[in-house]
């Protein structure tokens, strides 16, 4: 490949991780705002989960913070790693109640891929850290 189709080739993928990042930001913005306005749902949610209604708003301001890194180049891999282990408790509350395998146990783990593949996609060191081999 000459060096100008590698140039293209990279930016494609940082722009294809930048789209995908973006769609797991806005998509943990809205959990957390919904978390921190004590929303209804949320909280019916929560209770029917085994949580207390108390933890809605500690686990928004939470949710958010690690966003927020995620969302900060500087930060992003910390963001990653943090948001996995909440996205873990995520998996192993469901798994404990017993929801429905593929659409409420993984969905955390659906996420945390995409999380981690926008990051793979946009970030040049994660990409050299974790080579891609044919």
């Amino acid at each position: 490949m000459t060096a100008t189709a590698a140039e293209t080739a990279s930016k494609r993928m940082r722009w294809a991780g930048h789209g995908l990042s973006t769609l797991v930001i806005l998509f943990l913005l809205m959990d957390a705002a919904m978390k921190l306005l004590r929303l209804p749902v949320v909280l019916d949610t929560t209770a029917q989960i085994g949580w207390p209604a108390a933890s809605v708003v500690p686990l928004g301001i939470i949710l958010l913070i690690c966003t927020a890194l995620y969302a900060l180049p500087r930060t992003a891999v910390l963001g990653a790693v943090l948001l996995t282990a909440y996205l873990g408790g995520t998996v192993a509350t469901h798994a404990r109640i017993g929801s429905p395998l593929f659409s409420h146990t993984l969905f955390g783990v659906y996420l945390g891929i995409m999380l981690w593949g926008g990051l793979y996609l946009r970030d040049d060191r994660l990409r050299g850290l974790i080579p891609y081999r044919r």
